[in-house]
């Protein structure tokens, strides 16, 4: 194999690709990217057998097809230090011969492994197929990512929950993430062709990847999906990815039902008077109270080393016309839930002890459960 293609080039197509390596490996062969050039195409591939990214570069010079693999992070690093505007030449003469690689008065010599050692993971069929607009896919992902569990043994928990159901009767594409302490669920209208789809529970290291990519485009993403792995085709980047093979808990029935007691206020006042006596502890575990009146909303948090601080917000900022409450929330919980929000945040309360609906007062297309904890 013998090419030469230009530098800027070359580093946006590895950026993609060698993000999904892992640094440490068992396997020698999951160090690399297999390169594979003809007809003046480079097509570049990594995994970590869980994730599968593909990208293909056009109008590259190809002098020798061929193919090989070379270390994805090594060959990244030196591609990116070189001068911008560079022609990168890479030059593999077959076998266990070096990869070199020139670029002006630089060059490399890098050690290759067996391009029959790579696994492939994009074979299989996948027969559900649907498009979303890359700011719709933005939006699911930005909205509930926050939500995904981190803790292992509750694996299913380790993802977002991606199927079709049924809202105020219609069809819409549902997702749906939550770690037991605070659960998000977005929903845009159902796209063509998802009707069918199998509810799938996406890897948060996928859903980390695809977001990036998500945000070098502005044109459609094409899903295909099987009920163990799933497809995204954006832009000349194709990430696979297994799905995690469990079941996603019946989150509906932790959604409260007659929460009738609603708290309408100005999301950026909130925010900031969260942030304002959040200050007063270094333990972002510990409750802010929230003390809700008529027309009233009153913050405090404590900490027996620092002490109490409380904030009030301006009657004209706060709308509640029910019983008084008092209700503790962790305040980075507060703070995940109140980004996603666009002016105004709307709490539905049953008591103190009970899970509490937010939502969106502009939106309907959102809705977050979050438990309290003791204060």
């Amino acid at each position: 194999m013998k090419i030469s293609v230009d530098r800027t080039v070359l580093l946006k197509a590895l950026a993609h690709v060698q993000s999904v390596v892992e640094k440490r490996n068992t396997i020698p062969i999951l160090a690399n990217v297999m390169l594979e050039a003809k007809d003046g195409v480079l097509t570049l591939t990594a995994t970590d057998m869980e994730i599968a990214v593909v990208e293909r570069v056009a109008g590259v010079e190809v002098s020798r097809p061929g193919r090989t693999t070379a270390p994805a992070s090594t060959l990244y690093e030196i591609v990116r230090k070189l001068a911008d505007g560079a022609k990168v030449e890479l030059d593999h003469k077959g076998g266990d011969a070096p990869l070199v690689l020139r670029a002006g008065r630089a060059n490399a010599n890098l050690n290759v492994l067996p391009v029959e050692d790579f696994p492939s993971m994009t074979e299989g069929k996948m027969p559900h197929h649907f498009a979303l607009k890359a700011g719709t896919l933005r939006d699911l992902i930005d909205r509930t990512k926050f939500a995904i569990s981190t803790e292992e043994t509750r694996y299913y928990l380790n993802g977002i929950y991606l199927h079709a159901a049924e809202s105020d009767g219609a069809k819409v594409l549902r997702a749906v993430a939550t770690d037991g302490h605070r659960l998000a669920r977005v929903e845009e209208p159902l796209p063509e062709g998802a009707a069918g789809m199998p509810g799938v529970i996406v890897p948060r290291k996928t859903v980390a990847e695809v977001r990036k990519l998500a945000d070098e485009t502005q044109d459609e993403v094409s899903i295909h999906l099987s009920d163990t792995k799933i497809r995204f085709d954006i832009g000349t980047v194709q990430l696979t990815s297994k799905l995690i093979d469990g079941t996603f808990p019946e989150y509906e029935r932790v959604i409260p039902k007659g929460n009738d007691k609603i708290l309408r206020v100005g999301k950026k006042a909130f925010a900031d008077a969260v942030g304002r006596v959040a200050s007063i502890s270094t333990e972002k575990s510990r409750p802010v109270k929230l003390s809700v009146s008529r027309g009233n909303l009153m913050l405090t948090a404590n900490s027996p080393e620092l002490g109490q601080m409380q904030d009030e917000l301006d009657e004209e900022l706060v709308s509640y016309d029910a019983a008084p409450i008092e209700i503790g929330f962790q305040a980075k919980y507060l703070t995940d839930i109140t980004d996603q929000i666009s002016e105004q945040v709307e709490f539905h309360f049953a008591d103190g002890a009970a899970p509490t609906i937010v939502k969106d007062a502009g939106r309907g297309d959102a809705l977050y459960v979050l438990m309290p904890m003791r204060v």
